[in-house]
């Protein structure tokens, strides 16, 4: 394999671009997933099938349906309604929404996971159902699901070079970006490769980690 340390340095200030704007739309769209993924869970434990039924179809289409093809329809098809975004405020909605559907199954294994009796004590203490929830349940549902949270947060790492479709210049939208220019890709796409690899293993260690400390 050719290999030049010019082209390598050439590279670099696009390389530390697509670098932030990965980091960006990652934190914003894991924000968005967590948040919306709590809401989901939380919607489809209602009693008003008013609530649950809609909820609960949404999450099932956003799930069932694929990242690339949710992103070409914010993207191309909602302007025709009247929405334009931008393509990095799209990749972020895009993976927010996307895996809002997965955290919110993880959030209710995590509400099914807290012990009857949970529920029982918070009764027998004559505890307002939002007291309940937001001081007995949530905390211990919330404590037992941050490993795998986080897990999700690696899944949409790898994701991110879906936003390239969209025009977003991630790591590897930099990197094709700049091999079609220069005719070098072996450089740009070994660093990006490189770079997933050092963002994502150090993160799936600390996971574990957290999660051997969480389970004492």
């Amino acid at each position: 394999m050719n290999w030049s340390w010019s082209t390598l340095q050439d590279f670099l200030p696009s390389f530390w671009d697509g670098v932030l704007v990965t980091l960006q739309a990652l934190v914003l769209g894991s924000l968005i997933a967590f948040v919306l993924g709590l809401f989901w869970a939380l919607a489809q434990r209602s009693s008003l099938k008013v609530v649950r039924w809609p909820v609960t179809a949404v999450t099932e289409f956003l799930r069932n349906t694929p990242l690339l093809v949710q992103l070409f329809f914010i993207f191309y098809v909602l302007p025709e309604w009247g929405l334009t975004l931008s393509a990095l405020t799209t990749g972020v909605v895009g993976l927010g929404l996307h895996y809002s559907t997965y955290t919110a199954e993880v959030y209710r294994a995590g509400i099914d996971g807290v012990p009857a009796g949970q529920w029982e004590a918070a009764t027998a203490l004559s505890l307002p159902r939002s007291r309940t929830w937001t001081a007995v349940i949530l905390p211990q549902a919330l404590r037992r699901v941050v490993p795998a949270l986080g897990n999700y947060v690696i899944a949409m790492l790898k994701d991110s070079p879906m936003l390239m479709t969209i025009g977003v210049l991630e790591m590897l939208g930099e990197a094709r970006q700049f091999g079609s220019q220069t005719f070098h890709m072996n450089e740009p796409i070994v660093l990006v490769g490189i770079a997933f690899i050092l963002i994502a293993y150090p993160a799936s260690l600390l996971l574990r980690a957290l999660e051997r400390r969480l389970v004492r």
